[in-house]
């Protein structure tokens, strides 16, 4: 099978395949990006490059159902879970459209000796190169390319294997916008071919969402070469119960924090820490909910979740979850038909367990009980990620008090899917470094440049 193809994960037939760019062609766009940041990044004005994101947002806004449908074939994802997934991409956009210019402006330095002024002024570093996920094909992309290319750098984007239609829709929708074909180019790149791009001089920035290997890997060539990296990778995320007056609600909240993608969030909620007086009840209720959640085909209307994203994901978690019940963990739930997986719920997973350390991306949770709020954040801190975090309880102190010990780049307090486009997104440890959303996704891959003028 090609590197790049589509193959419905519902069905596992495979529905068209792409070809991979070759060498010569590769260099060719980098070329033609580099070539580009003249007539971009400083031939036009920051207004000029807002008003053709806002027009990719419209696009996508107008396009939604056409790119929902196709990553329910790629990747699975219900048809409307994908359509919402493209509003907020769309959101994302004009967001970083409606303020580019106040997040650009120049920053006037108070001078401590001496006359005259200093600024900091933020201008494009170069050509960036995008290596994305698939588990949410359309936002990925948003969050890198939209304020990159409103700063005036270009973007080489390199899309999962499995999304090369969506790739190339997203593509269509920046040239129809407006965007010169080469500020924005969709690559069909091998593993190979992006190191090579990630060694070339032209290359200035690498972002990368994925794995803890994989961004492993990009950030050792990137070293090597002197080139800044974004990495958002993975994440073991807790859901931290300390307190509630409303346990459905609750549950509710947890059963989403799990659930959402089939599972397949970096942050989302995956391993869930109550305590002690609330753990039966909690349990009850959320395994019930789990496993009683019903999979289907992601293109019929009001599909609860759909498939793995591929087989090889499903023989992933499968594996994951045979090694933790051989190692003495209990499953409710978990059974696997074809590539869907029945939610799942593990418990009694103790530190000598696999399943401690590692995340599971798929419908399983794990649960733990927690004999008092130090336990719970030692439990939740005992892990090599540090992407989110949620946390429940009806005490405002202790509120601040716990989630000022989590140890992750973000902490949600009694609220779970309240990501917005104005908040930065990030982590801490083995899930990666830098941020994307909000002012700070503009922070990144800018040249700060100080211009001190004399009086």
């Amino acid at each position: 099978m090609a590197h790049y193809a589509v193959v419905n994960p519902a069905t596992g037939s495979v529905v068209k395949e792409y070809p991979t760019i070759g060498d010569a062609d590769l260099d060719s766009a980098l070329a033609r990006a580099h070539a580009a940041l003249g007539p971009w990044g400083r031939g036009t004005t920051v207004a000029e490059r807002a008003e053709i994101i806002r027009r990719v947002g419209q696009l996508h806004e107008q396009r939604k159902l056409e790119l929902g449908e196709i990553i329910a074939r790629e990747m699975g994802k219900p048809v409307e879970q994908g359509v919402g997934e493209v509003e907020f991409s769309a959101a994302i956009y004009e967001y970083y459209a409606d303020n580019a210019e106040t997040f650009l402006a120049d920053e006037p330095i108070e001078l401590l000796a001496g006359e005259g002024t200093a600024i900091i002024r933020r201008s494009p570093v170069g050509v960036l190169l995008g290596i994305m996920p698939w588990n949410f094909p359309y936002y990925q992309v948003a969050r890198f390319a939209g304020p990159n290319l409103i700063i005036g750098n270009t973007v080489l984007l390199k899309h999962a294997g499995q999304c090369p239609e969506s790739a190339a829709a997203i593509e269509q929708i920046f040239h129809d916008a407006g965007a010169p074909a080469d500020a924005y180019i969709n690559i069909y790149a091998t593993n190979d071919q992006v190191s090579t791009l990630i060694a070339d001089p032209r290359v200035q920035g690498i972002s990368l969402t994925g794995s803890d290997r994989a961004g492993a890997a990009v950030a050792e060539q990137a070293g090597r070469h002197l080139k800044k990296v974004v990495l958002e990778l993975g994440g073991s995320d807790p859901f931290i119960l300390l307190g509630t007056d409303d346990m459905d609600a609750v549950v509710e909240a947890a059963v989403f924090a799990r659930m959402d993608n089939a599972g397949q969030v970096c942050n989302g909620g995956k391993r869930f820490i109550v305590i002690e007086h609330l753990y039966d009840e909690f349990v009850e209720k959320f395994t019930a909910a789990v496993t009683g959640m019903q999979y289907g085909d992601p293109s019929a209307e009001g599909t609860a979740y759909g498939p793995m994203s591929s087989a090889t994901a499903a023989d992933n978690l499968e594996a994951q979850v045979a090694r933790a019940t051989a190692e003495g963990a209990v499953l409710v739930g978990g059974k696997r038909e074809g590539n869907f997986v029945q939610g799942g719920v593990l418990m009694n997973v103790d530190p000598s367990n696999s399943a401690y350390g590692e995340e599971f991306f798929g419908p399983i949770a794990q649960v733990y009980k927690a004999a008092d709020e130090a336990e719970a954040v030692r439990i939740a801190n005992d892990t090599k990620y540090g992407l989110g975090s949620y946390l429940y309880t009806n005490d405002p102190e202790q509120a601040d008090r716990v989630a000022d010990q989590i140890e992750a780049g973000m902490v949600y307090v009694n609220c779970v899917g309240a990501d917005g486009v104005e908040l930065p997104f990030g982590g801490v440890k083995a899930s990666g470094f830098g941020r994307e959303l909000g002012r700070y996704g503009m922070e990144e891959f800018v040249n700060k440049k100080l211009i001190r003028v004399n009086a």
